[in-house]
């Protein structure tokens, strides 16, 4: 151990009734509010994250996304997005949801590409979760309160820091290693020359993960990173989500992705369970009971037959999601 590391090491010591308290107080802040506190060796730490040498020893989480589900991806980019970008964030959502509806994705709440993500995730039901570089006692930026809200029910919000902690710069570098190290690629959307989505993207390669760009025209001043990471074979060059499923290997289910526009012919019963569903899915059976005003033994008939229609799945936690 260096000298620094024996500094810091006696200190921690010397201050351990302080840190305890504090750790004290940072669990019951954590009970209060429903928010999971993940070590290391628990088994629902991110597996993908756990191979990192960096990779933090523990974490702080609020949602119902399984952060070891099958397909967990990130997409990133700049902050100054233009209509190109928001198109493609559009699309690749709306793509990726009716292609492999189950897969994760992960960005980090910010302003722009961030944002766009999380919002066209949410719009066409794929769970997302953002990595934060603060604690979960706030939300920054402030204006992103209420899509954070809707994350935690469809997703999460994810950090390592502890509540009173300020997002300072060095806090958002810190939080893209989470944001590569736990997704098996990195998609970028846009980026300048410069900025955070390409230390992102750096990352992933460093862990050995798939990175993925989209192109922009030669003299569109945020494509430049993209077109550099293409150039560089630091990524590989993708036009959709379909060209990015197409190029991970993965296979699409067709089965499992019964288009609803398929069932024309739905019950009065089953087209207001359908709609309730869309309006916030993964209701549990009792709170469909209470807004359909259908009972309970009819209730569960309707929903099997849904299922068997491939246009509602259940899933843990006794609740129901409306499938894309």
């Amino acid at each position: 151990m260096n000298e620094r590391g024996k500094k810091m090491l006696m200190e921690a010591i010397s201050n351990r009734k302080e840190v305890i308290e504090r750790a004290k107080v940072e669990l019951d802040y954590c009970n209060e509010k429903g928010i999971q506190t993940i070590c290391f060796n628990d088994a629902r730490y991110p597996n993908l994250l756990r191979n990192c040498d960096d990779a933090p020893l523990i974490l702080f989480y609020l949602g119902t996304a399984d952060l070891n589900t099958k397909r967990i991806i990130s997409v990133v980019g700049t902050r100054r997005i233009t209509e190109y970008g928001k198109d493609l964030c559009r699309n690749f959502c709306c793509d990726l949801a009716r292609l492999l509806p189950d897969t994760l994705v992960v960005s980090g709440l910010a302003y722009g590409v961030d944002i766009h993500i999380h919002r066209g995730c949410l719009e066409n039901n794929l769970d997302t979760v953002a990595v934060l570089a603060h604690g979960l006692d706030r939300v920054y930026p402030a204006l992103h309160r209420l899509t954070a809200a809707k994350m935690t029910k469809h997703g999460g919000l994810l950090t390592e820091f502890l509540t009173q902690t300020q997002p300072k710069p060095e806090n958002f570098v810190r939080r893209n290693r989470i944001v590569a190290g736990m997704s098996v690629a990195t998609v970028v959307i846009e980026s300048a020359e410069r900025g955070g989505a390409l230390i992102t993207a750096r990352l992933a390669q460093d862990y050995n993960r798939n990175v993925f760009a989209f192109p922009g025209r030669a003299n569109d001043q945020y494509s430049q990173g993209c077109n550099n990471l293409i150039s560089n074979n630091v990524a590989g060059l993708i036009s959709s989500a379909e060209d990015f499923v197409k190029q991970m290997g993965w296979e699409v289910n067709k089965k499992k992705h019964v288009q609803r526009e398929l069932f024309p012919d739905l019950t009065e019963q089953e087209k207001k369970v359908c709609q309730l569903l869309a309006q916030d899915d993964r209701k549990q059976l009792n709170q469909l009971v209470v807004e359909s005003g259908i009972s309970v033994s009819i209730l569960t008939s309707v929903l099997f037959d849904l299922e068997l229609k491939g246009i509602v799945k259940p899933i843990p936690g006794g609740r129901y999601r409306l499938l894309k």
